[in-house]
């Protein structure tokens, strides 16, 4: 901690205690470079079991299907933004979804919840892949978050200025935390990046050392916990412990959001062996519920695929089958979607629809003649249980 003075300001528009010149103590991390952590016999024990759910989520659903892995990408964004506090309810963002994609209007809400779906996929594609992580990959996936936000002009900016959490809004004396003066940010954010690139740590302990450290630093304005929570699926892809599927741990940080802050305070008071236990836990319950989920998910496209051979029981190269593949990526579709999704002709993707209207598959929701959306049938409860934290029944 280092002690600093805040200026005072006789002209601020502000009620008098806050014009006032006064102290705060601002916190400065030590570099990761630095960490040293030795772990007792149940910790690494919990760690181990963590890593092994998470591997086991990439081989518990055969096989692979890129359209889950987007559903649980998405289940990761929203989450991660629900512990922010927004929030939209899960079947008017997945309207809101296929309506941005035909370019229609949307909420601010639902547009800043879409940017960071966008930036989770970034973090996990470009990010994760990049040959050298820098800061520039940190900053493209805080830019990606902000777009289309209020905020979109401090996208991709470090901070120049002091920030803090908590307090009143005119100066960071009594503040909950306060982060490091903005002259310690580039530094510290190299350190981060190189921590991010040493495979020293096991792969769980390197994913909750950088998030609470990013937390820490905090070196943007707005969209720290979210730009923070997209590390952690870097981490995870980098390593090698999450190629496909990303553990929704903002689901279970969300859920438990008190004892989430109380871990990262905890990693501030030197007690990292108990943030780093904490963080495996969630881990374990997060990959664990998202296997439960996914092949929940796979069972209802059997069930999809069952009432079509049932009724219409197309050719087997019909884009009726393709349909149902991509169906779990996309709650809500519309016909432009199906048809960039499966790579198929409009004229083949109605006739497609049309035949899962027919068996019970797609349900339409608006009556209109153009901009149609439909349903798939089951599956939007399953997404709702999931962003909720709950086991699919």
């Amino acid at each position: 901690m280092i002690e600093m003075v805040w200026q005072s300001n006789p002209t601020l528009y502000a009620p008098a205690r806050c014009r006032r010149a006064c102290r705060y103590q601002a916190y400065v991390p030590a570099p990761l470079a630095e960490m040293e952590l030795t772990l007792d016999a149940h910790t690494a024990g919990v760690i181990s079991d963590a890593e092994s759910a998470i591997r086991n989520l990439d081989s518990a659903v055969q096989p692979a299907l890129a359209p889950l892995a987007r559903l649980l990408l998405r289940t990761e964004s929203i989450a991660s933004s629900r512990v922010e506090g927004i929030q939209l309810g899960a079947r008017a963002l997945a309207r809101a979804e296929v309506r941005a994609e035909a370019g229609g209007h949307t909420s601010s809400t639902a547009l800043e919840l879409l940017a960071n779906i966008d930036a989770m996929q970034l973090a996990v594609d470009a990010a994760a892949d990049a040959a050298k992580f820098t800061a520039r990959e940190i900053t493209a996936i805080h830019e990606r978050l902000m777009a289309g936000t209020s905020n979109s002009g401090i996208g991709g900016r470090v901070r120049t200025e002091q920030n803090w959490i908590g307090g009143n809004d005119y100066n960071p004396c009594g503040a909950d935390f306060v982060p490091p003066p903005p002259e310690y940010v580039e530094e510290l954010l190299a350190d981060l990046c190189e921590a991010i690139a040493d495979e020293s740590f096991p792969p769980l302990i390197q994913a909750a050392l950088v998030h609470a450290q990013f937390e820490t630093i905090h070196p943007f304005a707005d969209g720290n916990g979210r730009t923070g929570r997209a590390l952690i699926q870097v981490v995870l892809r980098r390593r090698g412990v999450a190629p496909a599927y990303v553990p929704p741990m903002s689901v279970v940080l969300a859920s438990e959001r008190d004892r989430y802050i109380k871990g990262l305070t905890l990693y501030r008071e030197d007690k990292v062996e108990e943030w780093v236990e904490q963080f495996a836990v969630a881990a374990a319950r997060a990959a664990k519920l998202a296997t439960e989920y996914l092949r929940a998910v796979e069972m209802l496209s059997e069930r999809w695929r069952a009432k079509l051979a049932a009724g219409a029981a197309p050719r087997a190269d019909a884009a009726a089958w393709a349909i149902i593949d991509v169906l779990p990526a996309y709650p809500i579709i519309t016909a432009p979607v199906a048809a960039a999704a499966t790579g198929r002709a409009r004229a083949a993707v109605h006739q497609a629809i049309g035949q899962l209207v027919d068996a019970g598959i797609l349900e339409l929701l608006s009556v209109g003649k153009r901009n149609r959306e439909w349903e798939a049938v089951g599956l939007m409860e399953l997404v709702e249980g999931v962003e909720d934290g709950k086991k699919p029944r």
